[in-house]
Order: C-alpha cells, then structure tokens, then sequence
C-alpha cells in the first residue's frame, strides 16, 4: 500500500510498504480521509519533534524515522482482531491517536495524556492515517454516526483539542469566551464554546479567516485589532466587566498581551497554541488581575462528547474544509499550500488512495 513517509524535515516521501497485520485487541481500518495539521508543518519544518530521529527509536513504539504521518483520519472498519467488543466491520470510526502505555488504564485514568513517553501515532510510529490502512488498538477508536459524512469526521481529532481547552478552561454556559486568532485550532475552538451555550467574540487580522468566522457562525463577532482596540470592545459589552475565559490559538505575543487585558479579574487564559520560542508573559498584569494561565495539550476523554456535538447538530464541520488533494499531491498541494497561502485554508484533507 502507499503511504506517506517522513524521513526528516523537508524529506516527506510517498511510498510502497508493506500493508499492516491485525492483532488481538486491533481493529483494521481503511483510511478514508487525512487532515494535514499544524504539528504535521513544523515536522516539516523544524523537525523532528514528535517524530522519532533515526536511530532514535521511541520507548514505547519502537519505531524511529521514517514513520508514516497523519493523525487527524477517519474510516471504515474492515476487521476485528481477537477480544474486540462493541467494532464491527463496515463501521464508520476516527481515531483517538495516542501511543501511551498498555500498562495505562485510560477508563479509569482522567489524564493518561499525560503519562510518561506520550506520543500520537502518525507521529510517533504504529502507522498513520496518511495511508491507505491502518491497524490500531481499539480503545482508540471511536464509532461515529452513519450520517456523519468521513470527509466531515476527519475533523473530529481537531475538534477534541478545541474541546479539550473548553474543559480545562472550567467555562459554563453563559460565560463570555474571546479568542485569539481564528486559524484552524481558533475557528474549531470557537465551534465548541458556542456548541456549549457561551458567547464568544474573536480576534484575527486575516481577510479570510475573519470572513469564515462570520461564515460559519462560530463567533458573536469578530474583532480586527488593527482597526479596534480588542479588550476594549470587550469590555464594552460586557459592562466594563472584561471576559469570563480567553484562549490563545495564534502563538502571538501580542494576541497573549491583549488576551490578558481583555478578561476580568480572576478570569482563565488557555493556552493552545503550540509556540515555536518562549514569549513575553506581561506578569504584572497577570499577579494584579489573579489571571489564571492555564496549559493544554491534546484531549483526554473528549471525543465521545464531540462526536454527541456534531450528531445533535451543534457543530457543523463541513464549512471547515477548504481542500481535498489526492496522497501524490501532499507536499505540492497540501504542505507547501498551507505554509505559503495558510489564510486562505482552514483544513485541507487528503485522499490516501488517490
């Protein structure tokens, strides 16, 4: 089968290996479609940084470079292995694309993401959804709805970390949400948090993405800040009282700066960007204010309620794709695209038989 292989930044290949056995515990899947991420571009960029370096293997895997890429996938069930209960072959599923422990009972463990040599397959080994099968272990994968188009499902794994930061953020129905930066993981997050019943207003500069925050009405409204003072206007509607909870999605420092001045005293800043340098944290402000900072990364028991979202009609994923590219095409259409004219994509998704 094809596949797409990293070997090192800038040296993505697409190749013929050998196609994965089932094991006991395993569900077999035939990918459907792949989303390109923003972890997949500084792999390409900068890496490896997830991905294990040659002669590098990781604890857990065993594998090192070159690996097959992708993590954000969906697809068909083609066969159980030995043990597996509640699959069925001819199901729709995603993967939750961890490689963690076996000894890490994720059931009864709320944050296994956590745990010692994490790592995401399509990353860190075991295959990946930038191919045409896979075989992963079954409390990875997750069922979604037959009317769930797989196109559309593909998005559920992005979704789960924009619902991840909603969780952490501890934010309720009612409570206001600004958001910095409206790029893929800002426009999802901000799917979720009007999902959950919060107002919620965005702040980005991008023609483009500021027209798809209107488009798919993830957002109250949508702030320029070269043109408004942002945490002003929050304020304003708000009776000068500032936002419940902000989320930095833009690993910008002055978008932190003015998320940190847009919310009310004692109110939360999720961090879920990921950076590529340590920034400037305004400290003053953050002691005077009782700002909460708090990390995310990843999901933890998220998918299951997602997947609910988009089944009763909360989140509609479809406006979300802006490309579909056959596997030939993953550098020349998706990776150079996305690095070159990134305004105006939210998600490009990839066919791994085409």
């Amino acid at each position: 089968m094809r596949a797409a292989r990293y070997y090192d930044r800038h040296d993505i290949r697409i190749e013929e290996i050998e196609e994965p056995q089932l094991k006991p515990g395993h569900v077999a899947i035939d990918v459907a479609w792949c989303g390109i991420c923003g972890t997949d571009l500084h792999e390409y960029l900068e890496g490896p940084i997830f991905v294990p370096p040659h002669g590098h293997p990781h604890p857990i895997s065993g594998e090192d470079a070159p690996v097959t890429m992708g993590h954000e996938f969906s697809g068909t069930v083609t066969e159980v292995g030995e043990g597996v209960e509640g699959l069925a072959p001819g199901q729709k599923v995603v993967v939750e694309p961890y490689i963690i422990s076996d000894e890490v009972d994720i059931e009864n463990t709320q944050e296994y993401h956590l745990t010692e040599n994490m790592n995401f397959i399509g990353l860190g080994g075991r295959g990946g959804g930038l191919s045409e099968k896979i075989v992963v272990e079954s409390r990875w994968v997750h069922p979604v709805p037959d009317s769930l188009e797989l196109d559309q499902a593909a998005l559920i794994e992005p979704l789960a970390v924009g619902h991840h930061a909603f969780v952490r953020s501890r934010a309720k129905a009612g409570d206001v949400a600004i958001v910095g930066g409206a790029g893929p993981i800002g426009l999802l997050t901000a799917a979720v948090l009007r999902a959950e019943g919060l107002t919620v207003y965005i702040s980005e500069i991008s023609e483009a993405r500021k027209a798809k925050a209107r488009e798919t009405g993830v957002a109250d409204e949508v702030f320029d800040p070269r043109e408004v003072d942002v945490a002003e206007e929050v304020r304003r509607r708000t009776d000068g009282r500032g936002a419940d909870v902000g989320f930095e999605c833009s690993s910008v420092e002055v978008v932190l700066d003015m998320l940190i001045d847009a919310l009310r005293p004692a109110g939360v800043l999720v961090n879920v960007s990921i950076w590529g340098h340590k920034p400037a944290v305004d400290m003053p402000t953050l002691v005077l204010k009782e700002i909460e900072l708090v990390g995310t990364i990843g999901y933890a028991h998220d998918h299951r309620r997602v997947i609910e979202l988009v089944e009763q009609g909360k989140v509609d994923l479809a406006p979300f794709i802006t490309g579909r590219i056959g596997l030939d095409e993953l550098v020349s259409k998706g990776f150079d695209e996305l690095i070159n004219n990134n305004e105006s994509h939210v998600k490009i998704l990839v066919d791994p038989r085409a």
